[in-house]
C-alpha cells in the first residue's frame, strides 16, 4: 500500500496497550459532557473576544507578553503563523469576516519568509496561515506560496543522517548537525507540498526525518529530549542534549506535546503504524506525568516538580495532539484526556482577571533555562487553545482549516 493511501481504518492499526497510570486515569466526580461544552464555549467565547478587542492595535507577529502586553516581531520570527492562525480560528468561531480580512492581511505579511532557508520552522509559519487561507478561500496565491515554503524547508535536510537540520543557515557549520523534536511539527507543510504537486520528494523527506527521530529520541518510557546531535559530515549519533529543557535527561512537557502532535499527524498521513506507536508512547508518558490539576509544568523531570512553574502552552499543544490521537488510534482514554486539559486551562489559565491583558492565555513559559519569558502569555498557547476547543466543538470547521483527515 502506498504511504499515502488512506487506511481502511484507524483501529485496526492501533496496537494492545496498557491502562494508563493512575495519577492520570479520570477521577471520580469528573463533570459532565453539558458542563464540559459549557465549560469550553465560555472559555472560545472569551478567547474571541479578546481577539477582536485587540487585533485593530496589533502592528506586526505577537512573540510573547511583556506586563501583559504582546511584543511584537515584525518578520514573524518563528511564531509568525499562529496569530493569523487564530484569526482564522476566531473566524470559523464566530462567522464574523472582520476576522478573515485580518487573518489575511497578517498572513500577506509573511510573503518573504517563502524563500528562508535559514530556518526549519516553515511549517509552524505557513501551515495555520497560508495553507490554511488556501483551504478556506481557494485563492491559489496562499497554495503556491507554501509549496514554495515546503521547497526552501527541504533545502535544510541532510541525507547523510536523514534529517532536517534546526538552526543556522546552510552554509553555517554552527548547529549543522541539531535536530530538535519541534520539527516534527513542520514536516506536515511538507505532507501537503506532495499532495498538491503530486510529487512525493517532500513527504518522503519527512518520513525519514521522522523515523530518524523516532529512533534517536524516543526513550524506553516514552519520554524524549529536546535535541539530539549528530555529526553533520558522517551523519552518525553524537547524542541527546537540551536547549530548552531542564537537562538532556529530562522531559521538557512543550517537547513532548510537540512529539505527540507531531506523530500522530505522520502518521495521519503515511499510514505508517510505528509513527502511531511512537505517538502513543509520548501521550501515555505525558498523561502519567501530569498532576491533578491537568497545567503541565514546565519540564516533567526539573527538580522541582510537581511544584514548578507551568507551561499552559504545553497543555494546549497537548490536548490537541491527543484528541487527534484519539480519533487516530481509536481510543477515547486520549480524548478524555483532552478535556480535561482543556477544561483546566479554560479554568484556570485564562487572563479573564486581568483588565489590562491582550492575551487569552496565561502561565506560560518560554525558555526556563534562559530565564526568558517565565509565566507570560504566548501565541502558541492562543492559538492551540482556539483550536483544540474547535476540535471538540466545530469538528467540521476545524477540518476545513487544517485538514484533520489520511492524505
Amino acid at each position: 500500500m502506498s504511504r499515502r493511501a488512506v487506511l481502511a481504518t484507524a483501529a485496526g492499526a492501533a496496537a494492545a496497550y496498557p491502562s494508563l497510570p493512575q495519577a492520570a486515569q479520570a477521577q471520580s466526580g469528573q463533570p459532565s459532557a453539558a458542563s464540559t461544552t459549557r465549560t469550553l464555549r465560555a472559555a472560545a467565547d472569551y478567547a474571541v473576544e479578546k481577539v477582536r478587542s485587540v487585533a485593530p492595535n496589533v502592528n506586526g507577529f505577537p512573540v510573547g507578553t511583556k506586563f501583559e502586553k504582546w511584543v511584537y516581531s515584525q518578520n514573524g520570527d518563528w511564531v509568525g503563523g499562529f496569530w493569523p492562525g487564530t484569526l482564522w480560528m476566531s473566524w470559523l468561531y464566530s462567522g464574523d469576516d472582520t476576522f478573515r480580512r485580518l487573518a489575511l492581511d497578517s498572513a500577506s505579511k509573511l510573503a518573504p519568509r517563502q524563500y528562508d532557508t535559514s530556518t526549519h520552522d516553515l511549517g509552524f509559519l505557513f501551515y495555520p496561515s497560508w495553507v490554511t487561507a488556501w483551504r478556506l478561500t481557494g485563492e491559489d496565491t496562499w497554495r503556491a506560496g507554501a509549496v514554495r515554503a515546503a521547497d526552501s524547508l527541504i533545502q535544510r535536510y541532510n541525507p547523510r543522517g536523514r534529517y532536517i537540520r534546526a538552526w543556522g543557515g546552510l552554509n553555517e557549520a554552527n548547529n549543522a548537525g541539531r535536530v530538535i523534536i519541534d520539527t516534527m511539527m513542520n514536516l506536515d507543510l511538507l505532507a501537503f507540498a506532495s499532495e498538491q504537486t503530486g510529487d512525493e520528494k517532500y513527504l518522503d523527506i519527512a518520513v525519514e526525518h521522522a523515523k530518524t527521530a523516532q529512533h534517536a529520541f524516543l526513550r524506553p518510557d516514552g519520554s524524549i529530549p529536546h535535541v539530539f546531535d549528530f555529526d553533520p559530515v558522517t551523519g552518525a549519533e553524537i547524542g541527546p542534549g537540551t536547549v530548552q529543557g531542564y537537562s538532556p535527561t529530562s522531559s521538557w512537557a512543550r517537547g513532548q506535546a510537540w512529539g505527540i502532535y507531531g506523530f500522530t499527524t505522520i502518521y495521519r498521513r503515511t499510514g505508517d503504524r510505528q509513527f502511531l506507536t511512537t505517538a502513543r508512547k509520548l501521550a501515555d508518558y505525558a498523561i502519567g506525568a501530569l498532576g491533578p490539576d491537568f497545567v503541565p509544568v514546565w519540564d516533567y523531570r526539573a527538580p522541582q516538580q510537581p511544584h514548578d512553574i507551568k507551561d499552559a502552552s504545553a497543555g494546549a499543544i497537548m490536548a490537541c495532539g491527543l484528541l487527534d490521537l484519539a480519533a487516530a488510534a481509536d481510543k477515547q482514554h486520549y480524548r478524555t484526556v483532552a478535556l480535561q486539559l482543556l477544561t483546566a486551562l479554560s479554568r484556570t489559565c485564562l487572563t479573564r482577571e486581568s483588565s489590562r491583558a491582550e492575551a487569552v492565555v496565561a502561565r506560560c513559559t518560554r525558555n526556563r533555562p534562559a530565564e526568558d519569558g517565565i509565566e507570560i502569555s504566548l501565541p502558541y498557547a492562543d492559538y492551540y487553545l482556539l483550536e483544540g476547543i474547535m476540535r471538540v466543538l466545530k469538528p467540521q470547521d476545524v477540518d476545513r482549516a487544517i485538514d484533520l483527515s489520511a492524505l
